[in-house]
């Protein structure tokens, strides 16, 4: 018998969350061709693919062309998109694509990249969330401390990484923070958020026509590089660990089930704890997959044996129509396996205070 080998072309492969989810693919239990793309000429080394290639922004006007030359070239099926910029630009094309994706609804995806409009969704149906405001002027932001106190979070409307984001004790520092991106030429929209003091959670969960497949939620602890934001948020945590919290399962999943009943594919939740410990949603990275992937696919290798926890490979399998075994919708991986990175250090899974290594292959 012939098993035919899947082909998947992945973009943003050579930045670290497009890197993860091919090295988890590569620990999977089944051979696939993997072809990664980047418009980055520098990253493009990065990518962890003997296939890969270098392609326009996802902003150019043939991107689209391209990527769908790369898939006749390479006879690709699935493509994955990995930074929100492709998601988006490919998530409004889909129809145009030669191949598949397994991406949620085009409406879920413009939700999902746009915190203000998610936060309105979450704050209309009693989700826990963060109370956001729009900015427009400096009149709003004299309302945002009035109704949310202070301090509070300014934030891009858009975007991920923690981007255009500072945690502001006054007016004057709110109105200097707006004005000093504008006067680096950019025009993003602002919102601002109210302080959630607490844990720093991430609920990473994959879903099919609305059914939620299997999740993990994990801690951030410390970021790489804090002192170089001014929100000490960087985007890329260096220490995270599993935890079981059935408060952060709850609100996890009712955040992506109020965005969109019918969800489907990856659903990444950033959650932060306010001030009474309830763990609030603030968003949604649809679409793809958080940074760090790889963890809990090696975790799970590792500690359980098998690839209960590899996400990308159970998308791909999902992506696919094909059946999946039967897993816990929650905690999927044991508590307190922790990821430990940085710059140029490869990454090494502790438990209990033992190292199990972890280095790329």
């Amino acid at each position: 018998m012939v098993v035919k080998i899947k082909r998947i072309l992945i973009t943003g492969a050579g930045g670290p969350a497009g890197v993860n989810f091919l090295e988890a693919l590569k620990i999977a239990p089944e051979k696939m061709v993997l072809v990664g793309a980047d418009a980055n000429k520098h990253f493009f080394y990065l990518i962890p693919t003997e296939k890969k290639y270098i392609v326009p922004p996802a902003t150019s006007p043939n991107y689209i062309e391209v990527i769908n030359e790369l898939i006749a070239r390479e006879k690709i099926e699935l493509v994955h998109p990995q930074p929100d910029i492709e998601v988006r630009v490919i998530s409004e094309n889909r129809e145009k694509l030669d191949a598949k994706t397994f991406l949620p609804s085009k409406r879920t995806v413009e939700i999902c990249q746009d915190k203000l409009e998610s936060a309105k969704i979450w704050m209309q149906k009693d989700v826990p969330t963060a109370r956001t405001l729009e900015i427009r002027k400096e009149e709003d932001l004299t309302k945002a401390f009035e109704e949310l106190g202070t301090p509070l979070w300014i934030r891009a409307r858009h975007g991920a990484g923690g981007r255009g984001s500072t945690l502001a004790k006054n007016i004057e520092t709110a109105v200097a923070w707006i004005a000093y991106w504008r006067a680096r030429g950019e025009e993003w929209k602002f919102i601002a958020q109210e302080y959630l003091p607490g844990r720093n959670l991430a609920f990473h969960s994959l879903w099919r026509e609305g059914e939620l497949i299997t999740s993990m939620a994990r801690e951030r602890l410390r970021y790489i590089y804090p002192h170089l934001s001014p929100s000490g948020i960087t985007g890329t945590p260096a220490v995270q660990k599993t935890i079981h919290d059935e408060t952060v399962n709850k609100v996890g999943t009712e955040a992506v089930l109020a965005v969109d009943s019918k969800f489907n594919g990856i659903a990444c939740v950033d959650l932060k704890e306010n001030k009474e410990g309830v763990p609030c949603v603030t968003e949604i990275n649809a679409g793809r997959m958080f940074t760090t992937s790889f963890f809990f696919a090696y975790a799970s290798k590792i500690l359980c044996g098998d690839y209960r926890g590899n996400i990308p490979y159970l998308y791909i399998k999902l992506a696919y129509d094909e059946k999946i075994p039967e897993l816990p919708k929650y905690n999927i991986l044991p508590p307190n396996v922790y990821w430990i990175r940085h710059i140029d250090a490869p990454a090494k899974l502790v438990k209990d205070g033992k190292i199990f290594g972890a280095m790329y292959k």
